[in-house]
């Protein structure tokens, strides 16, 4: 049984978001929703621990609603 690890593990964050953002540069809403739901699958069949995607999932929902509190990390990872 592996754990979800939300741990900083990304060298360069930033760089990840930049090309995150280029890749929906000029698509439409629709297609913008097409493209994260195509990314989400390529990386949820990468990870291929339904357990592990359960853990993942909570986070993201949790994420949403994050409290005030949070400041200006409420919408990202805990």
């Amino acid at each position: 049984m592996r754990k979800l690890d939300t741990a900083p593990r990304l060298s360069d964050p930033d760089a990840v978001f930049a090309a995150l953002a280029e890749a929906h540069r000029g698509l439409s809403p629709e297609e913008s929703r097409r493209l994260d739901a195509a990314l989400v699958l390529v990386l949820a069949n990468h990870i291929g621990d339904a357990e592990v995607l359960h853990g993942a999932i909570a986070v993201a929902r949790a994420a949403i609603h994050a409290p005030a509190a949070w400041g200006d990390t409420a919408g990202t990872v805990p």
